[in-house]
């Protein structure tokens, strides 16, 4: 067995609950017969050890028997979500999936056998060591989706060491390096979670409510959707005791009502990649942006202010690219930051950071102060190209209610003058309705045309 450690916490916890699913309880006694019964059909199917092979589907009793019982077999998985339907079979190449098992939203399941060979010698090499494999698909917002393959069991090694058990919200999703963390951290530690049909405000506020939630793992743009859509007011969420936060940088404003809103919920800023996992993290106060990172198995630091990482944890490589590592094992990982001592704060991607004539500027930085403005919803700030500065800043703007175009410019204007350098107020103003966000609940910065 490849998870023994793992699969006798299932079984010490037995009646408790494993897992909320359609709002039913699922003891960790029945997510370990289902394990069970899950290798009695794979032998039927005559799925094998080192088999590459997708799930597809979302937090479920099946999505997640399917992955521990197909890790505990020495498979190689590839969950993924339905946000990755529209690229489903070109991602089903890269990966070299021999089998699909692919589940509905009641659960049920059909089974896919594809006549494919798998020849990448990095999947090849993990397939003779052994070792259970986990391919993840990075986001492609920048480009075509890389493929992380990852020694599952060295993700896993972390979660040997027992936490305390809490009842956790599945928000981040089942193909996200997040949500894979938020599955093993919960089931490793005998908690619960607590999974939802659909990420929408009133349906996680529901969900808190209902099943005494007290960690949310989520993005800055869910809370602030949330904050946008004041359904808070209409639910008790007072068994929160912990909100983490990341994938995307905080604006300090959607962080300071967050903190008026939900008192008496510490706030967590988390920090991860798809290529290196899960860092621990501590934030400097309850209320700031400046966080430490690392852990036992993680190593940081910071080169002409852009982050580097070396982790155990890391992947073994791309299945589509180059490896991201220099010869020390070291990766760059393009996120922008400051350093105050043992702390840094996130400043954001280097390619999204605003360039205006040799000044830098944080899209997130004119996004907090832009919040604070009465009518403004929310924003996206981007770097338009410009002939003389390179690039000028542009917003795309959601407001409460109709205004004129040429009344919010001015307003911005004159609300910004103190509060932002002359080069960082927005020059170029769209108001759009709704704003984008990707199917992992993060803005999209690409640069649209704004007037």
């Amino acid at each position: 067995m490849a998870i023994p450690w793992l699969l006798d916490r299932l079984r010490q916890w037995e009646n408790e609950p494993a897992l909320i699913w359609n709002d039913r309880g699922f003891s960790y006694a029945s997510l370990f017969r289902a394990v069970t019964s899950w290798k009695e059909q794979f032998r039927d199917h005559g799925v094998q050890a080192g088999q590459v092979v997708a799930v597809e589907g979302d937090f479920s009793p099946n999505t997640i028997a399917v992955f521990l019982a197909l890790i505990d077999l020495t498979g190689i998985v590839v969950p993924l979500s339905k946000s990755a339907n529209g690229e489903r079979k070109k991602l089903m190449e890269i990966a070299e999936v021999e089998f699909s098992f692919r589940f509905g939203p009641d659960d049920n399941w059909e089974i896919q056998r594809n006549d494919r060979t798998v020849t990448h010698p990095l999947t090849r090499q993990l397939i003779q060591m052994a070792k259970p494999g986990l391919i993840l698909f990075s986001s492609g917002s920048t480009g075509e989706n890389k493929a992380a393959l990852h020694d599952i069991s060295r993700l896993l090694e972390k979660f040997k060491v027992l936490r305390p058990k809490r009842r956790t919200l599945g928000f981040l999703l089942f193909d996200h390096i997040g949500g894979i963390n938020t599955l093993f951290a919960t089931l490793s530690s005998g908690g619960t979670l607590v999974t939802v049909r659909n990420r929408a405000p009133e349906t996680v506020c529901r969900a808190i409510e209902c099943h005494q939630v007290e960690l949310l793992p989520t993005t800055p743009t869910f809370l602030n959707l949330l904050l946008i859509s004041e359904v808070y007011r209409n639910f008790d969420l007072s068994s929160l005791k912990r909100i983490t936060y990341g994938t995307e940088p905080m604006p300090e404003a959607t962080l300071r009502r967050i903190r008026q809103i939900l008192p008496d919920a510490e706030l967590q800023q988390t920090y991860g990649l798809t290529e290196v996992g899960i860092l621990r993290s501590k934030s400097q106060l309850p209320d700031s942006l400046w966080v430490q990172l690392g852990g036992e198995a993680f190593q940081t630091k910071v080169v002409d202010g852009l982050l580097w990482i070396r982790a155990e944890s890391a992947m073994l490589g791309y299945l589509n690219a180059p490896s991201p590592f220099d010869e020390d094992g070291w990766m760059n990982t393009g996120d922008m930051v400051e350093v105050d001592g043992d702390f840094i704060r996130i400043l954001g991607r280097r390619s999204e950071i605003i360039n205006v004539g040799g000044q830098k500027v944080p899209p997130v930085e004119v996004e907090s102060v832009l919040l604070q403005m009465d009518n403004i919803r929310e924003v996206t700030v981007f770097g338009e190209s410009n002939a003389l500065l390179g690039q000028i800043v542009a917003a795309r703007v959601t407001l409460t209610r109709p205004e004129p175009l040429l009344a919010l410019k001015k307003r911005i204007q004159i609300f910004c003058k103190d509060k932002l350098a002359a080069y960082k107020i927005p020059m170029r103003i769209a108001i759009v309705s709704p704003e984008a966000i990707s199917p992992r609940y993060k803005k999209i910065r690409q640069p649209q045309k704004a007037v």
